[in-house]
């Protein structure tokens, strides 16, 4: 009888000191989940990216932009950032408990560029995620979709992209519009590609007669031509874009951690109707819509 009180006494200390390791043990695993690791910092009990830690600090994000509206640009009158990436910006922004939004005008062909050289913190402006991009910098999930329109004089006798046959084209360097163009160009379908900076001086010069026709991208024109009624302009139409593609944000490789945070936030507005009831207020259809699951971006480095 003895022993089997003793026996019964050892198999509770075991049985307690088991519920001790384990209890030990979990407390060690969840203190392990919130030690930092590379390009992370710890914020509270939970982590959060080093390159959001340091916007946080200096109580901004610093986006390159070509200034194009309506996608990411300064209101001449307001001096206020607006346009449809900066008002999903401006909600992930609220939402990852960043205060402001700056930006920094650079030639759309150098964003990259300048987003290698550490000048600015990320990439906004409507920039197509393509495979050549995705070697060059990390990109968010897609935001939404476009495509590319031809733009000609409203009294001009072009009326489909044969017609464009020997005729000038302008075109904006770095944009996917201009590699539709050198395409157009070298099958024999345009007479000569011209390159313009910027949006203004592209639509300055098919309005002027430099140029026969221009090619940009669609929202910008369709959203150009109904603010300025001194542009003699039109779409080409019908017409059918052959430039399709999807919109995301860039940072560097080595902020990808950011990245989540931003793709995190981002698929939330969409489950949640934020980003499409944005994309609205810009006339912009469900068309111009991407899924969660279809707006994946996969990054290779």
């Amino acid at each position: 009888m003895k022993k089997a009180k003793l026996f019964k006494s050892i198999a509770l200390c075991l049985l307690s000191l088991a519920m001790l390791f384990s209890v030990t043990a979990c407390s060690s695993t969840k203190k392990s989940s919130t030690e930092a690791t590379d390009g992370t910092t710890l914020s509270g009990s939970t982590t959060e990216s080093a390159l959001l830690t340091a916007i946080k600090k200096k109580g901004y994000i610093l986006i390159g932009s070509s200034n194009d509206a309506p996608f990411s640009y300064k209101n001449v009158e307001t001096g206020k950032l607006e346009g449809v990436d900066i008002d999903i910006l401006r909600e992930i922004c609220t939402r990852l408990g960043i205060p402001d939004i700056q930006m920094k005008v650079i030639d759309f062909s150098s964003l990259l560029v300048e987003l290698n050289n550490s000048s600015i913190d990320m990439v906004v402006d409507a920039m197509y995620v393509k495979p050549d991009r995705l070697q060059i910098a990390a990109f968010s999930n897609k935001w939404y979709k476009e495509g590319e329109a031809v733009v000609i004089p409203a009294n001009s006798a072009i009326t489909s992209k044969d017609d464009l046959k020997g005729k000038s084209l302008g075109a904006q360097p770095g944009t996917t519009f201009f590699e539709t163009a050198e395409k157009w160009k070298k099958d024999g379908k345009i007479g000569k590609l011209v390159s313009y900076d910027n949006q203004a001086t592209l639509m300055t010069a098919v309005n002027t007669g430099l140029v026969d026709a221009v090619i940009t991208d669609g929202i910008v024109a369709g959203y150009t031509l109904s603010q300025d009624s001194s542009l003699k302009l039109k779409l080409l139409t019908p017409y059918e874009a052959e430039a399709s593609g999807q919109i995301g944000s860039a940072v560097r490789f080595t902020d990808k951690a950011f990245i989540e945070e931003v793709n995190k936030t981002l698929d939330a507005m969409k489950e949640d109707g934020t980003l499409m009831k944005i994309l609205k207020n810009y006339s912009l259809s469900e068309d111009y819509f991407v899924s969660v699951a279809d707006g994946k971006t996969v990054n290779v480095k």
